[in-house]
Order: C-alpha cells, then structure tokens, then sequence
C-alpha cells in the first residue's frame, strides 16, 4: 500500500512524514515489530525450557534459528486461514523447524503470555531507546534557552493580564523543571512493566504438572528478556493492567506539559504581544494568500495532536476491566495505545525543530513591560511600605493607582509626592529605592533560580542516559 492511502494521519502525515524519524520507530510501534517481539518471547520461552531440562539447548537453537526468519506477512496470512494470531505464529514458526523441536513451541504458555509479555517488552525497548532519550534531548535544548535567557527580563503574566516582571529564562525553566519530573516518572513506569509465564487462568496449572516451583521458570523466562514478573506471581491469564496503564499516563502527563508548552508560546507569537517570533525563511509559507504571515504551526500542531491523543487514557483505563479469567474486550482497543506513545514522540520531535527556529524578540519584551511599568510598581511600593510599618499599607497604594487612572499621572511622581508615606520612604534601602524606580529591577530570585533549576535537571537527567 501507498503511504498516501493509510487511513491515519498519523501514517501519511506526521512521524510517517520523516523518513528518518519513522524508521527510527517502526522495529517497535509497527505491527511487523509487534510479531518480531512475539516470536522473540516464544523463542525465550524454549530456551527456559531448555534450561530446566525440558528440552535441548539445540532444540532451543533450532527455534531461535527459526524465530529471525519469522514475517508478519507469514504470520498474517496464517491468521487469515485459521482466524488466531498468536497460533498462526506458532505454527509459522513450527514450519521452520525439526519435527523434533515442535513440540516445545508455545509449550506451557497461553497467548496472553506471549501477547502481554511481547508488549511489556516492545514498549519498553520504545521508551527507554527512543522516547527517554529525545525527551531528555527536548530537556537539554530547553536548559540551554534558559541560561541564555536567564536575564532576559519579560513582564510575567497571570490571568491573562500583566503581572509583575520575571525573565524568560525563568518561565522556561519552570517547563525544565514539569518535563524533568516526567522524565523521572516516565523512567520509572518503563522499569517497571512486568511480564508473565502462567498458562490459561494464571495459576500456573500447567507448569505445576511438571515442577514443584513454576513461578521459577516464569523467573528465568522473564529475566532473559529483561523484564519482572509481578510481585506475588499472580494473574488472572492477563498481566496486571496498572504496570502499562502506569506507563501510559507517565506519557499522556508529559504530552500534556508540551501542550501547555506550546499554547504559552504560540499566545506569545500574537501580533500585539510579538515576544516570540520564527527566523524567517524565504522558503516558507504562513499562508495562502497573505505573503507576510509567518505562523506558530508546529506549536499549534503539538496541541492540536495532543487534543486527539488525550482522550485515549480514558480507553486505557477502560481496557484495565476484564470479566473473570480473561475476554477479549481490550484486543481490538489496546493495539491503539501504541499511537499515543509514537504520536508523543512526534511531538518531541517537532517541538524540538519549533525551539531551532525560534526568534525571541528580548527587545519588544521590555517594551512590553514598559507598558505596564508604572502599575507593576504597585506591588513593591505596597510590600515595603507594609515592611516599614505604615498602616493599611494595601488600601493606601490601591489609592494611589486609582489616582493614576484618574488623572493619568505616573505612580512613581504619585508615590514620592505622598508625604504620608514620606517618613516610610526614608527608610528604604537604596537597592529598594532601585526597584521602585526601575521596574526591570524587580524580578526576584528569577536569574539565580533558572540557573539553579537548570543545574538540578542536567545533572538528573543526564545519569538516565
């Protein structure tokens, strides 16, 4: 089939839009990569059998052997004629392999086993060689744009409105910060994805035929794929929902603080506000019929994908109930989830290439603190006063600015001129009477905790990698 006649986007539009980008994530969200997963969990399960006497080593060969030839395209066609996918892998598999050897495929597992533990493994293997790895790449650009910015002094802003000064280093790295904590979370569901070895029910019936300790095999299974089982070695045929679910909203609550990301920026993009802009390039387009607009599409992209995606936690939660020992209510839903994880990455991936091209304008960010320059005074002059003693500090300012807009004079001629506050005045600090007069001057611990943000998330971070 032609890439242009997918049905999702997804395919044909965003990370199928690279080519580099997708071959980076098709061995593991693709449906071919989801059979090579299967097949390599049927492999390690005769290579235990092999290990406890079961079977040879050399039968485990031959499976091995026959699992690195194994195709989707096989195993698809095979699933056409008997209608079960995980058998038609079995018997794609046996068809490679010695009369010898067949019995032991598959032997003692339920599709669940091979399914669920193929899963827990794939997406693991996604997130912990791809996802953690440009995540934490995204969290490096963002810690460099901080310290550049650290003393870049913007009006912050709250409701919408100006508030009082900080620096856009600062407003970056509190984004540093949310992504660094996710990133820590995200680790720490990946590490803990778990997979199973148990037989139909979960209880192990079949394994306690042959051994006085089964969940030992489940063990040495699992631990050849580098994965844990669960914590009591109980299921009911399914692994426990919560440890992929976990995973999911560890993904779905770092998409979410790319999409505030990205809708903070893109308001900064507006024509009044103009703090954020994109380097130009001729080559480029902003719009069919204005050739003067230049348009924050990748940033609106991020949350119009997110908006798609998130919803889908709701069917993750969903898929965590299933009736008695097993049905097959979550087999058509939980093959989407992966979308969410390459849809994520995408993101990752565009926003890092929004970050390059983005031109921050640090001139028209004091213009726009100088706007409000006088009213953000405001607060300082409360503050101090309030520090020095003067009663109902709160009121008498409010008073003052409401004689600003009254008559339009300036806060600060305003403030000097009051002789109630005259004897409270006096008593300032020269470094007080600078923030008063100059409003750039108040921007708190903004600069120091930027740097200090940025060093505690380079050095986390970094010892993930």
């Amino acid at each position: 089939m032609e890439l242009y006649e997918a049905v999702s986007p997804l395919d044909f539009r965003y990370y199928g839009g690279s080519e580099a980008f997708m071959k980076r994530l098709l061995p593991y969200v693709s449906e071919a990569g989801y059979v090579k997963y299967q097949a390599k969990v049927e492999a390690a399960l005769v290579r235990t059998l092999a290990k406890h006497g079961v079977c040879s080593h050399k039968i485990a060969d031959d499976v091995e052997r026959a699992v690195s030839e194994v195709t989707a395209t096989e195993v698809y066609e095979e699933q056409a004629r008997i209608r079960h996918n995980i058998r038609s892998l079995v018997n794609v598999i046996q068809r490679k392999i010695s009369p010898e050897s067949r019995p032991y495929v598959h032997l003692f597992a339920t599709s669940a086993d091979i399914l669920d533990t193929a899963s827990a493994l794939r997406y693991k293997d996604l997130t912990r060689k791809v996802i953690l790895p440009d995540l934490i790449a995204l969290e490096s650009r963002l810690i460099q744009l901080a310290r550049e910015h650290a003393e870049t002094v913007q009006i912050g802003r709250t409701h919408g409105q100006h508030a009082e000064p900080i620096t856009f280093g600062y407003a970056l790295s509190l984004y540093v910060s949310r992504i660094g904590n996710r990133i820590e979370l995200i680790d720490a569901a990946c590490r803990n994805l778990r997979g199973q070895f148990s037989g139909a029910v979960g209880a192990f019936n079949g394994l306690s035929m042959i051994t006085e300790q089964p969940e030992q095999i489940e063990v040495d299974l699992l631990e050849q794929l580098g994965l844990k089982a669960s914590d009591t070695h109980t299921s009911t045929q399914c692994i426990e929902p919560e440890f992929l679910a976990d995973l999911a909203y560890a993904i779905m609550s770092a998409y979410t603080i790319l999409a505030n990301f990205a809708d903070d920026i893109r308001h900064l993009y507006r024509t009044e506000i103009a703090e954020i802009s994109k380097k130009y390039d001729t080559q480029l387009v902003g719009s069919s019929t204005m050739p003067h607009k230049l348009n924050p599409e990748d940033f609106e992209t991020i949350k119009s994908l997110w908006k798609a995606f998130m919803p889908r936690m709701t069917t993750v939660f969903m898929d965590g109930i299933l009736e008695h020992q097993r049905d097959l209510t979550n087999s058509a839903s939980s093959r989407f989830l992966m979308e969410l994880f390459t849809a994520f990455d995408y993101t990752i991936y565009r926003l890092q290439r929004a970050l390059n091209e983005m031109d921050v304008k640090s001139d028209n960010m004091r213009q726009n603190l100088a706007m409000s320059a006088g009213d953000t005074v405001a607060e300082p002059i409360y503050l101090l006063m309030a520090y020095h003693g003067f009663p109902d500090a709160y009121n008498h300012t409010r008073k003052l600015v409401a004689e600003v807009h009254r008559t339009g004079r300036a806060l600060n001629d305003l403030l000097w001129e009051d002789e109630a506050l005259h004897p409270f005045l006096d008593k300032l600090t020269e470094k007080q009477r600078e923030v008063l007069r100059d409003s750039t001057t108040y921007i708190g611990a903004s600069v120091q905790r930027t740097h200090a943000t940025c060093d505690e998330w380079e050095r986390r971070t970094q010892r993930l990698l």
